[in-house]
């Protein structure tokens, strides 16, 4: 089936995760991505480790790489040299959004601003994506979502335990991967204007305003009700006793989420094997339950580590309530309802024998998921773009080559 956005052309000069993320989703809608590297160097994230671990880790692929570039074309191209300008602007003449990753004075520097790249297309979306946004004293200055997004959008401080010695350490790439997704839902909204008005837009998503929108609870509360009202519960004093995580026999967690609480207590009572709590005077409602939270979260965490997960598995399989076991990312990777819904996409290798899986975006249109190619190696489809896209001969990429214009 074809993509919805099948057509679009979208240029993309980005590194790291964040904005090649949303040029990711952009490509698992059915855009043709072009992703535009530097001839020597290309992308940064391409040699990038987590922790220990090497750019590659064990299985040989670069999947730090592989997630957010999946699906695109790509282009070693130095857009620093005068003909490596010329040759993007005129694939942005060609395109239908150029989207980047590059600080708003960068960009000038390059003659790649809103107006140098209206010159050549006057239709051409921009989609920028940044730390902190393009105005105010810090519109360019450098952001990663661990700063931008983790520490100063509040987000570390709001998932920290009270009181904790140290915040939290953020996931690699915990931010970059919503914000990208933002960043890609504003461009589909920014084609479809264009598609009604004929007019194109400037599209501005940064790594600091997606943090707000996600703690936009937290943030209003504190204007509202003075940041020391918030409620901000642990496992052993939250008010509602089914709506917490428990540890089974041998080591797991299952979360229960039961918020409507008198209507799902009689069943957490059959559950665990104790119907006569249903009225008992300390927990038969829910202001009971509140009250004495303490002794019933520790009755249910009696009753839960009698048993191991597996057998809760089963015991839990017919309840209303909802309620998860607290799965790692090998058992996401595997989940059934993950497979089933096509959450997890295998993709060929790139010997074409083997495979290995990929996230989809979440976004899944006429009830089909995506289909999804690996990541261009640096400049893998440069050769194909320049004759394709811009119609030069062999000798005149291989000139570009030769000065270094081009890998």
């Amino acid at each position: 089936m074809a993509g919805v956005l099948e057509g679009v052309r979208v240029v993309e000069v980005a590194s790291y995760l964040f904005v090649p993320a949303g040029g990711a989703v952009l490509a698992d809608w059915g855009a043709d991505v072009i992703k535009v590297e530097d001839p020597e160097r290309g992308d940064p994230q391409r040699g990038l480790s987590m922790g220990t671990l090497g750019a590659t880790g064990a299985s040989g692929v670069r999947f730090i790489v592989e997630q957010p570039n999946r699906g695109k074309r790509g282009l070693g191209l130095d857009i620093g040299a005068e003909r490596g300008r010329a040759l993007l602007l005129e694939l942005v003449a060609k395109a239908d959004v150029f989207l980047t990753n590059l600080l708003p004075a960068r960009l000038r520097q390059l003659g790649l601003g809103v107006e140098d790249l209206r010159a050549v297309n006057p239709a051409i979306i921009v989609a920028r994506g940044t730390g902190q946004g393009v105005r105010g004293e810090d519109g360019d200055k450098h952001g990663f979502d661990g700063t931008a997004y983790w520490a100063r959008g509040g987000i570390a401080h709001m998932l920290s335990a009270p009181g904790a010695a140290w915040p939290l350490m953020q996931r690699p790439a915990f931010g970059d991967i919503m914000a990208g997704f933002v960043l890609a839902s504003g461009v589909a909204a920014a084609l479809y204007k264009l598609s009604r008005t004929g007019e194109p837009s400037v599209l501005d998503v940064s790594l600091f305003g997606v943090a707000a929108w996600q703690l936009a609870p937290d943030i209003v509360g504190a204007g509202l009700i003075g940041e020391e009202n918030l409620p901000r519960f642990t496992p052993d004093d939250i008010p509602n006793p089914i709506v917490n995580y428990y540890r089974t026999s041998d080591g797991r967690f299952v979360m229960l989420n039961m918020l409507q609480s008198d209507r799902f207590w009689p069943e957490v009572c059959s559950l665990i094997d104790r119907p006569n709590l249903t009225d008992d005077p300390r927990f038969a409602t829910s202001a009971a339950r509140t009250a004495n939270h303490a002794e019933c979260i520790a009755l249910l965490r009696a009753a839960f580590a009698s048993r191991p997960l597996a057998q809760w598995r089963t015991r839990m399989s017919g309840l209303q309530g909802a309620w998860a076991v607290v799965q790692t990312p090998a058992e996401v990777l595997h989940d059934p309802q993950a497979r089933a819904n096509g959450y997890i996409l295998p993709v060929k290798a790139r010997d074409g024998a083997g495979s290995y899986d990929l996230v989809a975006s979440p976004v899944q249109f006429d009830e089909t998921a995506p289909e999804l190619t690996r990541a261009p190696d640096s400049g893998e489809h440069t050769d194909q773009i320049l004759a394709g896209e811009l119609g030069l001969g062999p000798d005149a990429i291989a000139a570009l080559r030769a000065d270094a214009i081009v890998s």
